[in-house]
């Protein structure tokens, strides 16, 4: 039975493996699951292990706390101050700010 957090967590990462540019395919293989299993999880119908979610985090390059958190939950101001850090944390990483720019771009 599907529940509020394996739908919400399905989709984020289903969010942050497209920001990443995976293909569901490439991203089950890096992470160790089969394609389908990932489907599963990405539409809340099936929950992951504990090694999974670690392969998960380790892929995205990111934290626990980054996985858990989801935008539509999160306030104006909370959003912006993630993004802020965000922009600290790239600030000396040409490629991903690049990344930014192009996007902050795009906007406008």
């Amino acid at each position: 039975m599907r529940n509020d957090i394996q739908i919400n967590l399905g989709q984020r990462i289903k969010d942050l493996r497209k920001i990443k540019g995976l293909s569901q395919e490439v991203f089950a293989e890096k992470i160790g699951i089969a394609t389908k299993t990932l489907s599963s999880i990405e539409t809340g119908n099936a929950f992951m292990t504990s090694q999974t979610l670690e392969k998960i985090l380790e892929i995205l390059d990111i934290t626990p706390n980054e996985l858990f958190t989801f935008p539509e939950h999160m306030t104006n101001d909370d959003m912006y101050s993630y993004i802020l850090k965000k922009l600290e944390f790239v600030k000396n990483d040409k490629e991903r700010l690049k990344i930014f720019y192009n996007f902050a771009k795009s906007l406008y």
